[in-house]
């Protein structure tokens, strides 16, 4: 009925495996882009932020970040209500181009980038470094168990945890399959197929996130995106 979306299915994707500057990777990432506006991911991130930051923040960690035109198109929302925010993007690799930099700076914002493996460069970090954490569609590049620790990792960093993910779904998955449709390449056409079969639907990630930490909210958000908010305090905390 639900298409074999049952359960995650995850497979690697290909831009992941792709040189930053290989030709296919650079026009996936120009893709990307324009999945997310039609997506909405800005506007879902920007509202997350000032729904759950009861103040604005000063340092934002944010996992797989790639080329920073996301966040940025994020900070262009919030950037008149938040001022001197200073955003960290962990990634495998760093393309943050110059011209983003310095759209970020004119905005009062500073960014930062990190080349690493977010897993072993967060057990290396001291407690309480961010205000925030932020992931758009990345979390569905792990496993359960890794993003298991993950979230206990993220929890001893920051005290609010936001995610917009891929909704696995069927209508998501019709239109992840019509990609071409918008003149996608092939490297985007088989991941946006892929992430949706390993994106997140119910409360998947509430199971996952520590026992006795609070989870703010999960739910569908849009046409094809699924929202999570969680908090590093416990429940009892978190409605106080």
């Amino acid at each position: 009925m639900d298409g074999g979306l049952e359960l995650r299915r995850i497979t690697p994707e290909i831009l992941d495996s792709l040189h930053p500057d290989d030709k296919r990777a650079v026009v996936s990432r120009r893709d990307l882009r324009r999945l997310n506006r039609i997506m909405g991911q800005a506007r879902i991130m920007a509202d997350m932020s000032l729904t759950h930051l009861p103040r604005p923040p000063r340092r934002i960690l944010e996992i797989g970040g790639g080329d920073g035109s996301l966040s940025l198109a994020v900070a262009r929302r919030l950037s008149p209500q938040w001022r001197d925010v200073t955003l960290t993007i962990i990634d495998l690799a760093s393309i943050i181009p110059g011209e983003t930099r310095t759209a970020f700076a004119s905005l009062g914002w500073t960014v930062e980038a990190i080349a690493a493996d977010i897993f072993q460069w967060a057990a290396e970090q001291p407690p309480a470094l961010y205000d925030a954490i932020i992931a758009n569609l990345v979390l569905h590049h792990f496993r359960d168990e890794q993003l298991q620790g993950l979230f206990r990792q993220a929890a001893g960093l920051a005290p609010v945890f936001l995610a917009a993910e891929p909704r696995r779904a069927v209508f998501s998955l019709s239109a992840a399959r019509m990609a071409w449709v918008i003149g996608c390449n092939d490297v985007t056409r088989h991941d946006a197929v892929a992430s949706v079969r390993a994106g997140f639907r119910d409360a998947e990630l509430t199971r996952l996130w520590p026992a006795g930490a609070a989870v703010l909210e999960e739910r569908q958000c849009g046409l094809f995106t699924h929202v999570f908010a969680a908090s590093a305090a416990s429940d009892r905390a978190a409605t106080q």
